[in-house]
């Protein structure tokens, strides 16, 4: 991953890392980071005209897996015929619901876990964002393998602002306040799933950079959103002193207030691959 997508290694390679003293995957269950979530950058356009030109079977089915709320699936419910969307928190899914495209028809939300939910299928497509590394892989793609077409494929998906001047002066204080100590910047979540054997990598796109303006005060919250940055996991001391730590690495590069980004994504897509 170049030095640029470091945001999408916020959403995901910190994430992934162990800690023993603080469970993060429970930050998804407060209400708190899921109404943060809307401060995440969207997924640039590209994504969905890449994500529905993988669909060669019908019905246009798709499973998106930890779902959050709905940043892929409700986009891909305008494009597809069902979308069904996995996520174990129940306060992502309500905020999902109350997004934009949140109460589509053909869309169905489902509180569970990829490895135990009740599923449909079989899917002519399965998706992932910022989500399967929490996952138990060989039982989640035992399940995968059971309720895919034959020639679906499992793409995943990560994205993040490229390339912000600030990111050295960011990862310090991020350094200071993460739940994640035992972050491993080295982890690449492709590459993991490769090594197991039950991911086949059949292709790889990234996408152009895509304008995006935040407000600062939104950026902060943004960062909020990660299970490891959590309010919930903060004093109100130190999450005052992280806010303004944050607006002080940035704001040299606001302008009235609010930040011009650009945002990318690296969409990778494979085959299921499970062996008894």
């Amino acid at each position: 991953m170049p030095r640029g997508r470091v945001c999408e290694a916020l959403l995901v390679e910190q994430e992934a890392a162990p800690v023993t003293d603080v469970p993060l995957a429970e930050a998804f269950s407060y209400p708190g980071v899921a109404s943060a979530y809307r401060h995440r950058p969207p997924y640039p356009d590209a994504v969905f005209d890449i994500l529905t030109g993988l669909i060669a079977d019908t019905p246009r089915t798709v499973l998106d897996l930890g779902a959050g709320e709905g940043a892929l699936a409700r986009p891909l419910a305008g494009l597809a015929d069902q979308v069904d969307a996995v996520d174990i928190s129940a306060a992502m899914v309500e905020e999902g619901r109350r997004r934009p495209g949140g109460d589509a028809p053909n869309l169905r939300w489902i509180v569970g876990a990829a490895e135990t939910a009740p599923l449909g299928g079989p899917y002519a497509l399965v998706t992932a964002g910022a989500s399967m590394h929490w996952m138990r892989w060989r039982e989640t793609f035992e399940r995968l393998a059971a309720v895919m077409t034959a020639g679906a494929f499992l793409a995943i998906v990560g994205h993040g602002h490229d390339d912000p001047p600030w990111m050295t002066t960011l990862d310090e204080v991020i350094a200071r306040h993460s739940r994640s100590p035992g972050y491993d910047p080295a982890f690449r979540l492709v590459d993991a799933l490769s090594e197991t054997g039950l991911f086949e990598v059949a292709g790889h796109i990234t996408t152009a950079p895509e304008a995006f303006r935040q407000r600062t005060e939104d950026y902060v919250e943004y960062l909020h959103s990660t299970s490891s940055l959590a309010r919930e996991w903060m004093p109100a001391e130190e999450a005052d002193a992280f806010d303004w730590a944050v607006t002080e690495a940035v704001t040299p590069c606001a302008a009235d207030g609010w930040l011009d980004l650009t945002i990318v994504a690296d969409v990778t897509w494979g085959r299921v691959v499970v062996t008894t």
